[in-house]
């Protein structure tokens, strides 16, 4: 058993030959348990109609399995009207043991006969267990396949304002929410029906008067028990922030090492830690003490009540109106009715974080991927095309959600195979023309042509297809070096994976590698230096091959020999390409055909260095004093 506090209130349930006695707090079903839930407070709470939308889009998923579902739900009922018999059958053998007169069943008659049920019940169970677990794995796999495709083609806007974080637990724990459920939550709901309904027609045909009392003291039981229930769960969430709010300091502090010893502050940080950690006890404590109570009060009142339907029962038993055997299905039954009763609560309650978990789900899938976003007019285009000059005519952009345009009517032109230069302040403009260049977004006025063809009448693969950035900030995948270069063509050789790295200047590091290509890079190639991702990255760009490159110069940081060794690689990238550099050192610019001077959103200025240098008031004059001094 595993142990939890958010188990409701004392219950039963038959298994086997055994039964399972829960307290609440205590100990819950063996299956339910074991999960990692999503945090409550971030689930959505919905209404009655918002709930049954919701149900129906959950059910939509599992339509194609609708005839092996009914089929299972149908021998589950079933089932658990077997599991009714077992109370009835335990008590005819008890009525065989102890009346030497009772001659209405033999003992092996009641023996074969409780076999036969919990084979009956065993063998369906494990059926229908089998069967909806494996209905409900492949479905949970659809819509997780379904929901991280669906994301991976939302357009750039959308991450903009949403957290990697958040998109990750939409794919972990809100769809591992939905499995549970359905593996678990419905199947046990129906279940606790079947026992409920049942148990209280067995024990009301058994005696009344009993029935009667018992049904006065269960729901009692249980709205104290829920009650408990939420003062507990306040405590428990209270405890799990704090814990949270501990892990974040030890987080933060272990990243950041170096500057807590650099600033002399390991006291500081052990001391906010020793902080969060004393409110952690705090709650904790006061929290046991709230369970202490409430374990102190089921166990008074189960045995209690025992107790005293045993006196009860016993008297009816010395009158003569009920047997021995009876009484003994009578308090199995009792059993079935409180655990039935008591779990309702909690399943209910998991149904309802579902429901809220899957608001979130829906969501996703209902926003708009960009290849919907396109407009596909001249369908007479070949689908893939090499395009190499790019003309903008008045183009503005503001970024979602903000107000002041980012781009004011940028108009440039750039011929095949020219080479040009962005440069300007931070913030002008650069980054976010190099992004309409890739179509992460859509101007907000004005056209993009791509020789000559308006963007938009393109597809997104044409567009991206021809065109390679290598950024600034490079990123790696976690894989091997092969993986990545490969990344430019997923069906490249090895041949020409070595031939990319050759002409990138990154055969000679890889070569010293034990496994060359097939070395592990480590999470955003943290095992190699920035030098090393440049130019893993530049071969990755070589082995696309696109006419149309965007270059984030990103050698400022680097030592002069690899700075030297990159400067090659991205002159041979660049040859008989159109190529854009967006500058930030520039020293590197001096030979390009063109330089875009971008200042807050358009650009301004526009010559090769000779011109713009020879003019002392433009601000590209100004830009390389600040760098250069005087040196021309």
């Amino acid at each position: 058993m595993v142990k939890n506090e958010f188990s409701t209130v004392f219950s039963t349930q038959t298994v086997g030959t055994s039964i399972l006695i829960r307290y609440p707090f205590i100990d819950t079903y063996f299956m339910a348990k074991h999960r990692n839930r999503t945090d409550d407070k971030d689930i959505p709470k919905l209404n009655a109609q918002q709930s049954k939308e919701q149900l129906q889009f959950l059910v939509q998923f599992l339509r194609p399995y609708r005839w092996r579902i009914v089929i299972a739900l149908t021998l589950l009922i079933a089932s658990s009207g077997f599991s009714l018999l077992f109370p009835a059958i335990i008590g005819k053998l008890v009525d065989v043991v102890t009346n030497p007169l009772y001659n209405e069943f033999t003992i092996e008659q009641i023996a074969s006969a409780l076999v036969g049920v919990l084979v009956i019940q065993s063998g369906v169970r494990f059926y229908t267990s089998t069967t909806l677990a494996s209905i409900t794995e492949r479905t949970l796999g659809d819509l997780r396949s379904d929901l991280f495709g669906r994301i991976i083609r939302l357009p750039m806007r959308f991450f903009a304002e949403r957290r990697v974080g958040e998109l990750a637990s939409r794919l972990s724990s809100d769809l591992q929410l939905i499995q549970e459920t359905f593996t678990f939550t419905f199947l046990e709901l129906l279940r606790q029906c079947v026992f409920l309904i049942g148990g209280i027609v067995f024990i009301a045909s058994h005696s009344l008067k009993l029935t009667g009392m018992i049904l006065l003291v269960v729901p009692v039981m249980v709205v104290i028990g829920i009650s408990f229930a939420k003062v507990i769960r306040k405590y428990s969430t209270q405890a799990q922030d704090a814990l949270a709010q501990a892990a974040t300091i030890v987080e933060e502090s272990l990243q950041a090492i170096a500057s807590v010893k650099s600033y002399v502050n390991e006291a500081h940080e052990t001391e906010r830690y020793q902080s969060s950690i004393r409110t952690t006890v705090e709650v904790g404590i006061k929290g046991a003490k709230i369970r202490s109570g409430f374990v102190s009060f089921i166990i008074f009142a189960v045995f209690g009540g025992i107790a005293a339907v045993v006196w009860y029962g016993g008297s009816l038993v010395r009158e003569g109106v009920m047997s021995i055997g009876a009484l003994t299905s009578f308090m199995i039954y009792v059993f079935f009715v409180a655990g039935a009763f008591g779990s309702f609560a909690e399943l209910f309650g998991q149904i309802q974080r579902t429901l809220g978990a899957s608001v979130r789900v829906r969501e996703l899938l209902n926003e708009v991927p960009e290849t919907d976003r396109i407009s596909h007019k001249h369908t007479t285009h070949p689908s893939i095309r090499r395009l190499h000059s790019l003309t903008a005519h008045n183009l503005s952009f503001t970024y979602p959600n903000t107000e002041k345009p980012t781009l004011h009517d940028v108009n440039f032109t750039i011929a095949n195979g020219q080479r040009v230069a962005f440069v300007g302040e931070s913030g002008a403009g650069k980054s976010t023309t190099a992004a309409l260049l890739q179509r992460f977004y859509e101007p907000t006025a004005g056209t993009l042509l791509f020789d000559g063809i308006d963007s938009t009448t393109l597809s997104l693969e044409e567009v991206r297809t021809n065109v390679g950035i290598v950024p600034q900030d490079i990123v790696l995948f976690g894989g091997t070096i092969a993986e990545n270069i490969r990344y430019g063509k997923l069906d490249a050789t090895d041949e020409e994976l070595w031939e990319a790295a050759r002409l990138a200047n990154a055969q000679g590091f890889i070569e010293q590698y034990p496994d060359k290509l097939q070395t592990i890079v480590g999470e955003r190639g943290i095992k190699l230096s920035g030098g090393q991702r440049q130019r893993i990255a530049i071969a990755r760009a070589i082995l696309k091959n696109p006419p149309i490159l965007i270059l984030d110069e990103a050698t400022s940081s680097l030592d002069s020999e690899t700075e030297f060794l990159i400067q090659q690689a991205m002159e041979t990238l660049m040859q008989g390409r159109t190529t854009i550099i967006i500058a930030h050192r520039l020293s590197t610019i001096r030979r390009c055909d063109s330089i875009f001077v971008f200042h807050r959103g358009s650009i301004v200025e526009t010559g090769n260095h000779e011109n713009l240098i020879a003019q002392p008031e433009s601000i590209y004059a100004r830009l390389c004093a600040l760098q250069f001094g005087q040196e021309r």
